[in-house]
């Protein structure tokens, strides 16, 4: 079975109807799922499914043996919906839109910061990248100076598809050293900021993104870390 990714087809949509198709130990897969699974740093969604049971809490969402559909995991000792059965997904809205601004701010980071990533990590409120960078940024007010101005621009964010051999065509596309572009599917799906006219960045990726850069809101560049010879940490905070 293919499971339809509603995540990826409208990121801002908190509820839908499903059918669960499989039950396993450790998750329910839906016929239709609006939660993110863990994954390229981004952790997997959580919320609520609503059964005729009642309420049962998601606590995270995983990716499934195939690589690619939501494995749902519920709160410890919850009963799980049978198969069959007719189910409402609702997320925790404020989980996903955080880590929707902090993911959409993390690329731009990459702009502001034009050097090799060798890691990162998502949260509602924060992230990081880990940066090929032996020396950290000589004026840390002025990388915040330049990423709070392309956050600014409001720049449109979008999404468009190339297959995995016109990926390969473009290694330049990716910019992470430690994590790989899924594929293996036959397409990639990358992330386009900035109307092509005047792209700001365009990378593979398959996490959850606000529609305008101006969305994100003021950030603060937090810490930069030393973490080995020729590796620096980058943190980002949203602030309120």
């Amino acid at each position: 079975m293919t499971q339809t990714a509603l995540y990826r087809q409208d990121a801002y949509l908190t509820a839908a109807p499903a059918r669960v198709v499989a039950v396993e130990e450790g998750g329910v897969l839906l016929d239709r799922c609006l939660f993110y699974p863990r994954g390229g740093g981004q952790p997997g969604d959580r919320g609520v499914l609503e059964t005729s049971a009642g309420p049962v809490a998601v606590v995270e969402a995983l990716k499934a043996a195939d690589g690619v559909s939501s494995v749902l995991t519920l709160e410890e000792g919850a009963a799980a919906p049978a198969v069959g059965d007719g189910v409402t997904q609702r997320l925790d809205e404020g989980f996903r839109r955080g880590c929707m601004r902090v993911h959409t701010a993390l690329h731009l980071l990459s702009v502001a910061l034009p050097l090799p990533v060798t890691g990162g990590s998502i949260s509602p409120d924060k992230g990081r990248l880990d940066f090929d960078m032996e020396a950290p940024p000589e004026d840390k007010d002025a990388l915040q100076a330049a990423l709070q101005a392309l956050i600014d621009g409001d720049h449109e964010v979008s999404e468009e598809w190339i297959t995995d051999a016109e990926l390969e065509a473009n290694p330049g596309l990716v910019k992470t050293m430690a994590v790989k572009p899924p594929m293996g599917h036959g397409r990639v799906r990358l992330v386009r900021i900035g109307r092509r006219e005047a792209t700001v960045d365009l990378q593979p990726c398959g996490g959850t993104h606000v529609r305008s850069t101006g969305e994100i809101g003021r950030v603060r560049i937090g810490k930069i870390e030393k973490k080995g010879k020729r590796n620096r940490r980058v943190n980002l905070h949203l602030e309120p």
